[in-house]
């Protein structure tokens, strides 16, 4: 019996993003299908891929949802935040959602631009689940209860926070900057022709050119132009990625942030045609 091809939903398309992200070749400092971390590991990562499913179901039927964006990234980090390997993919979820609820890019930012104070409030409940670094001069701090109050009082709505946080915080800033880094890996990869193994240099060329805001906040602006500057040298053919990755699993760095944007860009390519397994 011949199986009809079925067309592949944007929910798939992000587990598949999470997927290929986390098992890809070396990432230095990441988590990767040649390390773990003492307390997180890859399983963990695809665990998570698993477990979110529902929310980004109800993502890719959103105008049918009772939910917001900031409702369904509380159910996705709900959903995952079941395993022993902390959180995994927070920032992703920030990214993912709201691409798979629009569909486009263009249809995402438009849904971005509409949220509401009830989406913050559902945002920082779900950031309260999460072991996510804050930078320790923030007002809105999600450890702090008067967090709430404080967006409650001053109206604030999801796009805001995102919008207040995003000097600060890449992920953040994709919200309101048109998805710029996830659009420039999305390109980098359907270039690239390579399938899966394209994530890796992606990875590279992404850091070569930012500083990663989760190491800023973890061990401040020089270890990341650090890292930056290691990329480069990388990508240029000058340092090898493995040496690199032992390097940064030496000092404990890890590029998080464009870890999450990484699995944007996947999504948005894979959702544009590129052929990961090809």
């Amino acid at each position: 019996m011949k199986i009809t091809e079925k067309k592949r939903s944007r929910a798939e398309f992000a587990q598949i993003a999470m997927m290929l992200e986390v098992c890809t070749g070396v990432k230095p400092g990441n988590v990767d299908r040649y390390h773990d971390y003492d307390d997180t590991c890859l399983e963990h990562f695809l665990a998570s891929a698993i477990l979110a499913r529902p929310a980004f179901d109800e993502a890719e039927d959103f105008h049918s949802s009772e939910k917001g964006l900031g409702g369904i990234i509380y159910d996705a980090v709900a959903l995952t935040n079941v395993h022993s390997g902390g959180n995994t993919h927070f920032g992703a979820f920030i990214l993912l959602i709201p691409l798979i609820a629009g569909g486009t890019i263009e249809k995402a930012l438009e849904l971005i631009r509409s949220t509401t104070v009830d989406d913050a409030v559902l945002f920082y409940r779900a950031f309260g689940l999460t072991s996510v670094r804050m930078n320790k001069t923030d007002e809105i701090d999600v450890n702090d209860p008067a967090a709430i109050d404080y967006l409650t009082k001053n109206g604030m709505t999801l796009y805001d926070v995102m919008e207040y946080s995003s000097p600060k915080d890449m992920v953040a800033a994709e919200w309101t900057n048109g998805f710029q880094l996830t659009k420039k890996t999305a390109e980098f990869l359907k270039q690239s022709g390579k399938g899966r193994e394209a994530v890796s240099d992606a990875f590279i060329s992404l850091l070569s050119g930012e500083k990663d805001t989760f190491i800023v906040k973890k061990f401040g602006e020089e270890t990341a132009e650090w890292a930056r500057e290691q990329a480069c040298l990388v990508k240029k053919g000058e340092l090898s990625i493995d040496d690199f990755d032992m390097m940064c699993l030496e000092k404990g760095v890890n590029p998080g942030s464009i870890a999450d944007i990484i699995i944007a860009g996947i999504y948005v390519a894979i959702s544009e045609g590129w052929e990961w397994d090809s």
